[in-house]
C-alpha cells in the first residue's frame, strides 16, 4: 500500500476469453458469451506494470465442460491445466474474481478500465455476471468505472497514418470489406509498434494484456487527440 505513488495515474487493463452460451449463433457478440479466462494488470500511461493477475473462472471452466469443448480456442485447454499445476494461473470463483478486482481498483485509486474492443470484454463480463447471479446482480464492473478502449485510440493515433496503411496492405492485414481497410487487431497493431512481423498473439487473458498495454502506451507516447472513452 505505501508503494503505491499517489501521484500517478493508474489503469486496469484488462482482457478475456470466452465460450459461446449457443454454438449455433453466427456471427460473434458478447451477450452470447460466457469468460472462462479474465487477466488484467495495473500499468502506467508509460506501459510500466505495477501488478498482474490471471485467473480462470472455475463456475465456467470447470462447471460448463460442454461450453468449454465449444470455446474458441478449445485446443489451448490442455495448456490451461498445466498453467493451473504450476501456479501460473489461478483458479477462483466468478465472485471472488470480481472481489479482487473491485480490491485492486481501490488500492490504486482508480476507476479505469482498458481494453482492447472493449465493447466485447464489458459486454462479456456482463453477460457472465448476470447468468451466474440469474440477474441478481447485472453489472461486472463497479459503478462509476470508465472505460477506456485501446481500438478506439489507436483508430485515431496509428490506422489513420500512412505508414500503418502501407504496412497492413503489404502484409495483408487488412479487412474483408469491399474496399480492404487495415486492421485494428491488437496482434497487428503489436507487430506495427514492434517491428516484430512474425508475432502470433497468444489469446489468453494476461499475456493478451501485455501486448494491449503496449498499445496504450504508444497510443499516449504520440502525444495527439484520440478518444479513449468506450462510451464517449
Amino acid at each position: 500500500m505505501d508503494s503505491i505513488d499517489r501521484r500517478k495515474t493508474y489503469i486496469i487493463v484488462m482482457d478475456t476469453e470466452t465460450c459461446p452460451l449457443d454454438r449455433d449463433f453466427e456471427g460473434v457478440t458478447p451477450y452470447n458469451m460466457f469468460v472462462y479466462d479474465i487477466g488484467w494488470a495495473v500499468v502506467d500511461k508509460k506501459g510500466n506494470v505495477y501488478e498482474t493477475k490471471s485467473y480462470v473462472n472455475r463456475n465456467i471452466f470447470f462447471e460448463e465442460k460442454l461450453l468449454m469443448d465449444s470455446s474458441y480456442y478449445a485446443e489451448k485447454l490442455p495448456q490451461y491445466y498445466d498453467d493451473i499445476r504450476s501456479g501460473k494461473r489461478k483458479v477462483a470463483t466468478w465472485y471472488n474474481i470480481r472481489k479482487d478486482l473491485v480490491d485492486t481498483m481501490k488500492r490504486y485509486n482508480t476507476n479505469i478500465v482498458c481494453a482492447h474492443n472493449a465493447r466485447f470484454d464489458d459486454g462479456a463480463t456482463k453477460n457472465t455476471q448476470r447468468w451466474l447471479t440469474k440477474s441478481k446482480y447485472r453489472y461486472f464492473l463497479p459503478y462509476g468505472t470508465v472505460i477506456w478502449d485501446t481500438m478506439r485510440m489507436a483508430n485515431d493515433v496509428v490506422v489513420k497514418t500512412p505508414t500503418y496503411k502501407n504496412f497492413c496492405f503489404e502484409n495483408g492485414y487488412v479487412t474483408k470489406h469491399k474496399t480492404p481497410r487495415p486492421q485494428v487487431k491488437a496482434e497487428v497493431l503489436y507487430k506495427y509498434i514492434t517491428g516484430n512481423n512474425d508475432f502470433v498473439e497468444s489469446h489468453t487473458g494476461l499475456e493478451d494484456v501485455l501486448i494491449e498495454k503496449e498499445i496504450l502506451a504508444y497510443c499516449f507516447k504520440k502525444h495527439k487527440k484520440m478518444t479513449k472513452e468506450l462510451y464517449a
